[in-house]
């Protein structure tokens, strides 16, 4: 696993096994599931019932993916006549029958099994807990295949859930629950007649918070932030209310959200349902990690990606969706600098194009940096090649057209064309099928007319499909003026009148397009060896910071990132030397400086030299950087030496 991250994040990402094996293709349209859950033991039994139709001829063996906890015990056909399951790699399960099934004609698959669910399973999504059993709280994501799924995220289906649990427990599913008694428990029943992705389940304990704000009711079964009930309801609301201004209603009328726990995905969105755990919840409303959660109802659940190839679609207008409403809240300011992050994630991974989106490991930093950090680039450079009218239009028409369907970037595309009036076929070759950036070169001349200045001049860049419309900023004696130059293959000429006097010409001064710079390449190199030192692996994140320090040898946050990990080894010395670095470059971003003193006085407390590391905390506070409660770290330590924690393990 350590391997395949390290392969994963120099860009070199190979398909997993599971997506690169030849199966037959199925599309499973009812699925039916009886489950017993036991908290005392963290145990289920579950009968699951597929209808399903081969989309291939001579379609024999079906596979399926089905958590390695579980264990099938039986596997029949429709006539309950037994067919032979077998566990292959990656989650997944082999049926065979005895004869090939007939193309196009429903089948049936019945399958029994049991297995134990504590949380502490490997989990078909490295590092990342989707199910667990507690005796007074359960949840049941869909990504944690806790039935079996076919086609994960893509494959659309019916389905029918009867969960048998004490009676203190009750079903939270986001469809309607009918109830029973059921031995010495309750059997709940939960009916998706939608074809989507039912079958994220939670139960629960004692009463929930009920809130309606702006036209919405949510239901909160919170447990350790129990107090936040009221405030992310009210929150949801408002969020809701907003997205549905932008793509229409929402798909659930009404709308849950449930606490997991710590190790959970930090916020998973199900029909009719938003799964957060505590740290996402916070003490603070979390606008962003909710948000991007509710853009998910449209993205992803409303339309879901017609295969894995095309989660750049869900994934990055989740994540464009996110970023409006901060800039709704905050202004342009917000969103502006989000994006740029977003275009530095994006540029972190050089391969695979976004419509390869299948190669990349599931919920990996890679992952989110194609699919929503490039994905929510390309979206924002398709407004501005279409406008801001036309661009919402898309999105709306999209979300409307293609609700509670699948669809793929040809779907898209169709879409956004109808709006616009005009071929964007490449765009999507650019920004979708292609990999590659440009960094824009620019020669140009000033000459003086009868009216004021003619430029004329050429921007070289090196990608020979590349086209797009590109902002000119000219800097005058005067006011500044923009214009608009089309940027066509890999030398662009242009000419531009002026009134005043040129003093400057900058290529896309805000930043709009997804390209290189100097500066682009030190923060995307910085964001590397942040996704390596986020798996440990401090060695290669160093090389990605020291890349960084060859373009920018002054960059305080490079620097600074080269000390953490310094200091997190307990290198002390080579630490404090790293960090008096960072105190000597260019400051950027501001809190650096004061981040950098309070490490100086821990380094100074674990060794000894209290009159050092005081002095530190002062200037750490003289700064008035209140950055992450730098200031309350400042001072705590001002009061009582920093105690480094203990080296027995």
């Amino acid at each position: 696993m350590r391997l395949a991250k390290i392969i994963a994040a120099l860009g070199l990402v190979a398909p997993l096994f599971a997506q690169s094996e030849r199966r037959a293709r199925i599309d499973v349209q009812d699925i039916k599931v009886e489950a017993t859950v036991n908290p005392t033991n963290q145990s289920l039994q579950a009968r699951a019932t597929l209808v399903f139709v081969p989309l291939d001829a001579n379609t024999q063996t079906i596979t399926l993916e089905l958590n390695d906890a579980l264990k099938v015990s039986r596997a029949t056909d429709d006539k309950d006549q037994p067919l032979t399951a077998s566990r292959a790699a990656d989650f997944t399960i082999r049926i065979t029958y005895p004869e090939v099934l007939p193309k196009g004609q429903p089948a049936t698959l019945k399958i029994a099994y049991d297995g134990k669910l504590a949380g502490q399973e490997e989990s078909p999504v490295f590092g990342i807990r989707f199910a667990a059993i507690r005796s007074d709280f359960t949840y049941l994501l869909y990504p944690a295949r806790w039935f079996p799924v076919n086609d994960y995220t893509a494959d659309r289906y019916t389905s029918e859930f009867t969960v048998t649990a004490p009676n203190n427990l009750k079903l939270v599913s986001g469809a309607f629950e009918t109830s029973a008694p059921a031995g010495n428990g309750t059997a709940w029943t939960a009916k998706f007649t939608q074809p989507g992705f039912g079958g994220s389940l939670a139960l629960v304990t004692g009463n929930p918070a009920r809130v309606q704000a702006q036209g919405a009711n949510t239901t909160l079964y919170l447990r350790e932030t129990e107090s936040m009930a009221k405030a992310y309801g009210e929150e949801t609301g408002k969020i809701l209310s907003y997205f549905a201004g932008l793509f229409g209603p929402p798909p659930s009328a009404a709308l849950t959200i449930v606490e997991t726990e710590k190790g959970a995905p930090a916020g998973y969105s199900a029909p009719g349902v938003v799964f957060l755990s505590p740290s996402t919840i916070g003490a603070q409303v979390n606008s962003r990690g909710l948000a991007n959660q509710l853009a998910r109802q449209w993205w992803g659940l409303s339309v879901s990606p017609v295969s894995r190839n095309h989660l750049w679609i869900t994934n990055g207008l989740a994540r464009y969706s996110e970023l409006l409403y901060l800039e709704h809240l905050s202004g342009a300011g917000v969103f502006e600098t989000d994006m740029r992050d977003a275009y530095i994630e994006g540029l972190t991974l050089n391969e695979p194009p976004l419509i390869q989106a299948a190669r990349v490991e599931d919920y990996s930093p890679e992952y989110w940096a194609l699919t929503g950090g490039k994905g929510s680039a390309v979206i924002n450079m398709l407004r501005l090649v279409t406008g801001e009218e036309k661009f919402f239009g898309s999105l709306k028409a999209f979300a409307q057209q293609y609700a509670g369907k699948p669809a793929g970037t040809g779907d898209f595309r169709k879409v956004v064309e109808a709006q616009v009036g005009q071929d964007l076929g490449y765009f999507f070759i650019q920004w979708v099928e292609s990999s590659g950036s440009p960094e824009f070169k620019l020669e140009y001349t000033i000459f003086r007319t009868a009216k004021g200045f003619r430029i004329v001049g050429k921007v070289a860049q090196d990608l020979d499909t590349f086209r797009m419309p590109v902002e000119l900023k000219i800097e005058t004696e005067g006011n500044p003026e923009t214009k608009t130059i089309e940027v066509a293959g890999t030398s662009s000429e242009f000419a531009v009148e002026t009134f005043g006097k040129p003093t400057r010409l900058v290529m896309d001064p805000t930043n709009k397009v997804l390209r290189w710079s100097p500066a682009v390449r030190v923060a995307v190199a910085i964001r590397r060896g942040e996704q390596f030192a986020e798996v440990n692996e401090f060695s290669e994140a160093l090389k990605e910071y020291q890349k960084a320090l060859d373009v920018q040898r002054g960059s305080s946050l490079a620097q600074y990132r080269i000390a953490e990990i310094f200091f997190l080894q307990n290198n002390y010395q080579s630490a404090a030397n790293a960090f008096r670095e960072v105190l000597q470059g260019d400051l950027e971003p501001k809190w650096t400086e004061v981040w950098a003193r309070i490490h100086l006085g821990k380094i100074f407390d674990t060794t000894g030299q209290r009159e050092r590391a005081v002095n530190e905390y002062n200037l750490a506070l003289r700064t008035k950087d209140n950055t992450q409660g730098a200031q309350e770290e400042a001072a705590k330590y001002l009061k009582e030496p920093y105690k480094r924690a203990s080296t027995n393990n």
